[in-house]
């Protein structure tokens, strides 16, 4: 079991269940998926973007991506239907718990300027989206080898039904949020 999975039950878990007020400790917030994505606007001029993107992201993960590939041509884009045009990877339970702990205390750290999370980017529905604007913060990745840098998308599905109980439990998580302005 994954050391973040365990801290969330011996320790997370009892703590929101009487911080909330919740009897049942199944209907307790938790983390149930995340989806990290990289967009490749430029992969339509080189098809070679996408299989360095797809191997980096299976890096980071330690899933194998899948390839987004473009629902509606788009002429101003040079874009057409069928086109791949980014990679994505769900993970769930062990990988998922493995993968939030070194963002959390790997990646996280290692970006520049870093100020905190911005509390606003939950959905409503307690989901939570953050944007890294490079993939070297992750150490899998050689500064070397990179040939050009990409951001990625993290989006955090929790089955909390609000926006305070997701933020609540991804602090527990260890994600540093913005305090104040």
């Amino acid at each position: 079991m994954a050391r973040l999975q365990e801290r969330y039950k011996n320790e997370i878990l009892p703590a929101l269940q009487a911080e909330l007020g919740i009897g049942n400790p199944l209907a307790v917030p938790r983390l149930e998926k995340i989806v990290v994505s990289m967009g490749m606007g430029k992969a339509v001029a080189n098809k070679q973007l996408i299989d360095t993107a797809a191997a980096e992201l299976a890096m980071i993960v330690g899933q194998r991506p899948i390839i987004c590939k473009a629902r509606k041509s788009v002429s101003n884009f040079k874009l057409r239907e069928g086109m791949p045009i980014g990679v994505k990877v769900t993970l769930r339970h062990q990988r998922m718990y493995e993968f939030l702990d070194r963002l959390v205390s790997v990646a996280i750290p290692r970006v520049r300027d870093f100020r905190g999370l911005d509390p606003t980017g939950f959905d409503g529905r307690g989901n939570f989206n953050m944007g890294l604007g490079e993939q070297t913060v992750f150490p899998e990745i050689s500064v070397d080898k990179v040939q050009f840098q990409q951001g990625m998308n993290i989006t955090m599905v929790t089955s909390a039904g609000s926006d305070e109980h997701g933020l609540k439990l991804l602090q527990k998580l260890g994600l540093p949020f913005r305090t104040g302005k």
